[in-house]
């Protein structure tokens, strides 16, 4: 058995600009960072008593005899790509729901591949975990889905994620003093509208014609070398939370489905009492959102929205780990001892990708 843990996410700066369809023409960047909230996934080889040869448990149960017949079209789309010839079953947790704008869904991927790797006897790079990820959610199940989540998910920390023309990204690390650190978390705050949507429906309305968003897109950019350089500096922390309040009026220009009035209304209701700046969290249309109020003026914010949830959060630097790991000695060296096994697919993947112009490895 196999249970892997990846975080969720939180994108501060550089959200839109992520997209292929953005980025291989202008480049992109992002500002963002995990917190220690989970995506968690139990895998195990299914003994042969049962009816059925796949098991799937997450908001629903599937029992199913192919791979063919799963509705899960993540779990799907990874049992196919890793080849997995056994009876399988897979549970599903979360710290956090679906559809709520924290990345869930590529932290579902990362840390699917994760465990089946592992159920594999494998231990692939954070890299080919992002990377792999991005390919089954772009090219294989065809979701119009950035390329931000995957790495988050997959890396850990806070990180300034550069997206280039020809295709590559790369990854920087923001070194800052623990005690800078701490004073950015301790001005943020994340709380749960109650609206659920689906990402890719919403990114979908302006990604089709994101060449005429190009205003916006580079402001968004832009905004995310300035956000750091006031980390780096001894400037006041607030003017990050101003930057906040700015990247939101450029993104909810980019098409009138990612904020609507009741996220307006929260937002209005949290800069009057007391936050400089604050988002909604992921593509937009309801979720999570996140506010940056001094913290002396936080439980006034709390007391205005005691009907939402509040979410308290810090943030994490693992990324995607295996937390637990009970493996079948027999099958682990027989899976290792298949030629290649460890390199081939990884090394097919970055051919077909680098004929995408996406260059990796």
């Amino acid at each position: 058995m196999i249970i892997s843990r990846t975080p969720f996410r939180i994108s501060f700066f550089g959200g839109g600009t992520d997209y292929p369809a953005w980025y291989r023409n202008h480049g992109g960047a992002v500002l963002g960072t995990t917190i220690d909230k989970y995506c968690f996934l139990t895998c195990r080889f299914l003994p042969p008593f049962f009816q059925h040869r796949i098991r799937i448990v997450y908001s629903r149960i599937e029992n199913c005899q192919t791979i063919e017949e799963i509705a899960h079209p993540s779990v799907r789309a990874v049992l196919r790509y890793m080849n997995i010839d056994r009876g399988v079953e897979i549970h599903h947790d979360g710290d956090l729901p679906a559809r709520s704008g924290m990345g869930s869904s590529s932290s579902f991927t990362v840390g699917l591949l994760h465990a089946l790797y592992a159920l594999k006897g494998l231990m692939p790079s954070k890299w080919q975990l992002a990377m792999e990820s991005i390919y089954i959610e772009q090219e294989l199940l065809k979701e119009t889905v950035g390329s931000q989540d995957q790495v988050l998910a997959a890396y850990g920390g806070l990180n300034h994620v550069a997206f280039l023309p020809n295709g590559e990204i790369s990854i920087r690390p923001i070194t800052i003093s623990a005690e800078r650190l701490k004073e950015l978390n301790s001005h943020l705050m994340l709380f749960y509208t109650g609206i659920k949507r689906t990402a890719s429906n919403i990114a979908a309305h302006y990604v089709k014609n994101i060449e005429k968003r190009k205003r916006q897109l580079r402001i968004m950019k832009d905004l995310v070398e300035e956000s750091i350089s006031i980390l780096n500096s001894g400037k006041d922390i607030t003017g990050f939370g101003e930057l906040l309040h700015e990247a939101w009026q450029a993104k909810r220009s980019l098409s009138t489905i990612v904020s609507n009035s009741h996220v307006d209304e929260i937002y209005e209701h949290a800069i009057s009492t007391g936050a400089i700046g604050g988002k909604l969290i992921g593509a937009g249309g309801g979720g999570f959102m996140l506010f940056f109020v001094p913290p002396c003026k936080q439980s006034k914010i709390r007391e205005a929205f005691k009907t939402l949830i509040y979410v308290p959060f810090k943030f994490e630097f693992l990324g995607s780990q295996i937390i637990f790991f009970d493996l079948e000695e027999d099958y682990a060296i027989e899976e290792k001892a298949r030629s290649g096994q460890q390199v081939v697919p990884f090394e097919e993947l970055k051919l077909e990708l680098n004929r995408k112009g996406l260059k990796i490895g």
